[in-house]
């Protein structure tokens, strides 16, 4: 077989993991046009793509049914949607720099394919589908909702996400005014050096969203964000 652009250790140590079976690691890397030039250094990550799909799924319909314990189907499968969405995969495979180490034909790499957001997406989620074969469903949720971070967190740096606070304003003012919502912190823990918020968004004194970050302001933007899918999924 032949090698791949980075050396496989530098990409496991971004990863946090050791593959046992290195054929997995090498197919997950391999896009289809690679095989037009080496048909020989079968297959392509199409199988094992669509496997970490499924994978990805279930671990973050788990993560997010425990991390909003009191929100309804319509809000969870919105910000499961976000979190899974191409764009945003593209985004963490370049986090975990999986651009240098994909396998392509020459046509496909002049092309710019290293850098095309649907072929990162792709070996994203095959590579989560490797690392589910090469281990298990724990080891790769924890693997996975390590590469994530706080999901809270994610969800409020998201595109859709971006200053929620404001749209959560423009929402609500045309109805009930300017001064109608309030954030209140409900809760700190952690050490000094690494405090976790926990605030509420209150709408004329009724909550409509709980949030938390390692700040009070990335606490009332986690928060936004969860009134914002509640009150538009209510519209719908």
């Amino acid at each position: 077989m032949s090698a791949l652009p980075e050396k496989p250790a530098a990409l496991e140590r971004r990863l946090g993991y050791h593959f046992n079976n290195q054929a997995l690691l090498l197919e997950a890397l391999t896009h289809g046009s690679y095989l037009q030039d080496h048909p020989e250094e079968g297959p392509h990550h199409q199988r094992l793509e669509y496997l970490g799909d499924s994978v990805l799924q279930f671990i973050l319909t788990v993560a997010l049914y425990h991390e909003f314990p009191t929100e309804r189907e319509g809000v969870l499968s919105r910000r499961r949607a976000v979190l899974a969405k191409g764009d945003f995969l593209s985004r963490m495979a370049r986090d975990l720099r999986l651009d240098a180490c994909l396998r392509l034909n020459k046509s496909e790499e002049e092309a710019g394919g290293r850098q095309r957001a649907s072929i990162l997406e792709d070996a994203f989620e095959a590579l989560i589908g490797a690392i589910y074969l090469d281990s298990d469903l724990p080891t790769t949720q924890q693997l996975v909702l390590g590469w994530y971070g706080p999901l809270a967190a994610r969800l409020a740096g998201t595109e859709e996400g971006d200053n929620p606070k404001g749209r959560l304003q423009e929402l609500i003012q045309p109805t009930h005014g300017n001064t109608a919502l309030s954030y209140e912190v409900i809760n700190t823990t952690g050490p000094r050096h690494a405090r976790v918020y926990e605030v509420d968004v209150l709408l004329q004194g009724r909550k409509i969203g709980t949030g938390s970050g390692s700040s009070k302001k990335a606490a009332e933007e986690a928060a936004a964000q969860v009134a914002l899918a509640s009150l538009l999924s209510a519209q719908e």
